[in-house]
């Protein structure tokens, strides 16, 4: 069965002010996000996540952003346009069945996956790629909201994480999420 993707209407109420009082993005990411470094945000919708990651990695990093919908990519690029921080953000579309990371392999130092993972269709497949898109000291965290993603699923989630050579490395609390910060195994650990 496919999997529901978020309206883009609903785009408007994701980037709401007023969300920080239940996600701050400053506060979930000051201590894995920091100047300089390249970002892939999968699934930004009009940027929440991606503005305060601009801010974060600086002049001299860069946040790339992934989504199937075109829209909320168009809105994402308005608002970091008024924001003044158009120059670090890579904003584009991508497919359902792939991120079309290639360019970025090795190349990205952390990767937010907030409430998408759910979303997506072929979830072994997104690992993979997020995986080789990785430096090898890289760092993903993967969020889901509770109401939409059982206990049961986001084990499952991060055990086709594990497969594509992800380990689990802290499990955050995040306000009515269940999350996981993700790192890629070290080839030579056994």
């Amino acid at each position: 069965m496919p999997k529901r993707v978020c309206p883009y209407w609903v785009g408007y109420i994701l980037a709401s002010p007023l969300r920080r009082f239940l996600h701050n993005p400053d506060r979930i990411l000051a201590s894995l996000v920091g100047s300089g470094m390249t970002v892939l945000d999968v699934g930004p919708a009009m940027g929440f996540f991606t503005l305060p990651i601009a801010r974060m990695v600086g002049p001299d990093g860069q946040v790339v952003c992934v989504d199937l919908q075109e829209k909320m990519l168009q809105a994402l690029r308005k608002r970091a346009a008024a924001a003044g921080l158009s120059d670090r953000i890579v904003a584009r579309a991508c497919q359902p069945s792939s991120l079309g990371l290639e360019e970025f392999a090795g190349r990205i130092d952390f990767v937010l996956a907030f409430a998408v993972v759910h979303e997506l269709p072929d979830t072994p497949r997104f690992f993979v790629e997020v995986s080789g898109a990785l430096k090898p000291t890289g760092r993903c965290l993967v969020a889901e909201p509770k109401g939409h993603v059982s206990l049961q699923e986001f084990e499952a989630m991060l055990a086709a994480a594990a497969r594509a050579g992800l380990r689990v490395i802290q499990r955050p609390e995040i306000v009515r999420c269940r999350a996981a910060l993700l790192t890629k195994e070290d080839p030579g650990h056994c």
